[in-house]
């Protein structure tokens, strides 16, 4: 077991989902105090769990990302209960309907910016003004190769907000690097999670629509974008700020 989060505490939004809660496991086993945080305590509690099973730190705190006084609470409980924040990944997100822009329902419009892009820039809000006055620290922003490099028709609310959120990772980035924070993003393409299957699809079904457009030949597994999160929130990429990496399989190349 490596140790390259010894002592560190994590906070994890849209800490249910399966990247999330891989993500966590990968840190955890790294040595750190894993929070997840999210709306539904059931799923949170039984992530939780699991890492605990596994020898690992962790925790949970409700928390909707849209609402500046949850955001704040989230990173306030944290720090209160673990004695710090060291890294953040702000992963929360939905996909939201799929539709043309002009037969989008304008509260799915909303409902998809304010999740994926305000969630963001309320969580790295509250994280920053801790990190700010304690030393710095890493955080990592979920965008998505939709939108941040490459377009899907029908999916133009979620573009949108995934292109905004690797633009204001680049802003935070330049704004806060002279205090320690590192802010960078992540643009991962088809991943084994829920959100890449369509209404009855089966596994083999999903496969077979997707993996020919991807140059590698498949999905993402969870723990490769787990992968490349540890790495931007560690100390071997203490030179990287600003960037937004794509985890896709080649499919935007």
């Amino acid at each position: 077991m490596t140790t390259r989060f010894s002592g560190k505490v994590v906070l994890i939004t849209g800490g249910a989902g399966a990247i999330a809660r891989t993500t966590a496991q990968a840190f955890a086993a790294e040595g750190a105090t894993v929070v997840l945080a999210g709306r539904d305590p059931a799923r949170l509690a039984d992530a939780a769990k699991h890492i605990q099973a596994e020898g690992g730190r962790a925790d949970w705190v409700t928390a909707d990302v849209t609402s500046p006084e949850d955001s704040a609470r989230m990173v306030d409980t944290t720090v209160q209960r673990h004695g710090g924040l060291h890294a953040a990944f702000n992963n929360a997100g939905i996909l939201g309907d799929f539709a043309p822009l002009a037969d989008l329902d304008p509260a799915s419009w909303s409902a998809v910016l304010d999740v994926n892009l305000t969630g963001v820039f309320l969580s790295m809000k509250y994280e920053i003004a801790h990190m700010k006055e304690h030393g710095g620290g890493a955080i990592v922003n979920m965008a998505s190769n939709i939108g941040a490099h490459r377009r899907l028709a029908g999916l133009g609310a979620y573009a949108t907000s995934k292109a905004a959120v690797s633009a204001l990772s680049k802003a935070a980035a330049r704004e806060y690097a002279a205090h320690g924070i590192r802010v960078n993003a992540i643009s991962p393409g088809a991943s084994d999670t829920a959100m890449t299957y369509r209404p009855g699809e089966t596994t083999a079904d999903r496969d077979a629509r997707i993996a020919p457009e991807i140059p590698l030949g498949r999905v993402g597994d969870p723990a490769e974008i787990a992968a490349a999160v540890l790495w931007l929130a560690c100390a071997e990429s203490a030179f990287v700020a600003g960037h937004d990496l794509v985890i896709d399989g080649g499919a935007t190349a």
